[in-house]
């Protein structure tokens, strides 16, 4: 009789062999597992495209002042006393200056504005407010048209995705965005960065458009060399009774990003495993199939010496195989149509964010962990059952 490996061999390469008789089902297994596999790529690459979006362009130079205890920009108030105390401390509070000795500083706020995008449905955007040193200190960022804004104007540069969600937005088009009619000077690039998705106008004239004359969320600042973020951050403590919190741009970044990435990835692996029930179901629905549709053959190869082992070894091997079928068939319909795909959400400042969906090699690789894992579960009852069929009614139902 032959070696144990020859008869898993045999039994496997018979067990596939049948596969046309069972065309239906077995693609029914297939498709499932596919769908499976997609479900959780989407959501993987939704998170990796976020995370690449508000990771980018992340600077340890730049520091980010935030005040009243908030964490995000939209919580965030810092009284006109505390940053003329930041802005008089100057460089020995740790912020830079250009070669004019002006402070690398910019006083900003953030404004929802609601527009209509090209789709017709209204959306709200993020409306910057900064001063004139605000574009130099984001720099990965760059003009792919046009010019920056001219301070005291109502001039506005608009993120080169937020302009094609908007319908196209080139200079010298206007737009409306609250009581406001605004020109478009130029279209910002930031190598995928979350500022494409802002508008950036002058400080004073967003203040004075909306009603906000006085207030400042956050303070943005170039810092003097590698201690400059600790001497910043010492320098917070006596400058107001507000409190006060500095941190570097690539951190700041850094944790919204890690927020949103865990948040849709909490909600994309319960669903995915729950699909992942379904179809481990429907996998060992279609391997009992596949054992009752070989059970004469199997009695009669066991009849004539081949051991359990074989026999479990080629319904389970069959389960595997249909699983990575549909994993592989899941993964490139996943990268053919969602790497890359433009989406938008609800960012930190309650407006709209852009992002291209990332599909990774880590996430087809997690995903076709998965596909395995439900072949090897929905495949593992079928093939013991394979072991054990009653030889003799086997035969008989032959008859």
């Amino acid at each position: 009789m032959s070696t144990i490996p020859r008869q898993m061999l045999v039994l496997t390469r018979a067990s596939l062999a049948s596969l046309p008789r069972r065309t239906a089902i077995s693609l029914s297994m297939v498709l499932s597992v596919a769908l499976v596999v997609a479900v959780l790529i989407g959501f993987l690459s939704m998170a990796d495209g976020l995370r690449q979006t508000l990771g980018a362009g992340g600077s340890p130079d730049v520091a980010i002042i935030l005040g009243g205890g908030g964490t995000q920009e939209v919580g965030s108030s810092i009284p006109p006393e505390a940053a003329r105390s930041i802005q008089a401390a100057g460089t020995s509070g740790g912020i830079a200056s250009d070669p004019a000795g002006r402070l690398l500083l910019s006083r900003e706020i953030v404004v929802p504005v609601e527009a209509t995008g090209a789709d017709g449905t209204p959306r709200m955007i993020a409306l910057r407010g900064m001063e004139a040193a605000g574009p130099a200190l984001r720099s990965s960022t760059s003009m792919s048209d046009g010019r920056s804004f001219a301070p005291g104007s109502r001039d506005i540069v608009v993120g080169v995705r937020l302009a094609r969600d908007l319908g196209g937005l080139a200079p010298g088009q206007q737009i409306r965005l609250g009581p406001v009619e605004w020109t478009v000077a130029g279209i910002l690039s930031a190598d995928g960065g979350i500022a494409e998705s802002e508008i950036w106008a002058d400080l004073d004239v967003v203040r004075s458009s909306f009603d906000r004359l006085g207030e400042i969320q956050t303070l943005r600042v170039r810092l003097a060399g590698p201690v400059g973020l600790a001497a910043l951050q010492a320098a917070l403590q006596s400058t107001s009774t507000t409190p006060l919190i500095a941190v570097s741009e690539a951190e700041f970044l850094a944790g919204q990003s890690a927020r949103t990435e865990r948040l849709v990835t909490l909600f994309g692996w319960p669903i995915a495993l729950l699909m992942a029930v379904g179809a481990t179901a429907g996998a060992l629905n279609t391997m009992m199939s596949s054992v009752s549709d070989r059970s004469v053959e199997i009695a009669t190869l066991r009849v004539l010496g081949f051991s359990r082992l074989a026999a479990f070894t080629a319904t389970f091997t069959e389960a595997a195989l249909l699983s990575l079928a549909g994993g592989v068939l899941g993964a490139f319909a996943s990268w053919a149509i969602l790497d890359g795909w433009q989406a938008s959400t609800l960012g930190a400042n309650d407006t709209q964010l852009a992002f291209q969906l990332s599909v990774t090699p880590l996430a087809m690789l997690q995903a076709g962990a998965l596909a395995i894992l439900i072949g090897c579960v929905g495949g593992a009852l079928p093939a013991f059952a394979a072991t054990r069929l009653p030889l003799v009614s086997a035969l008989r139902g032959n008859g």
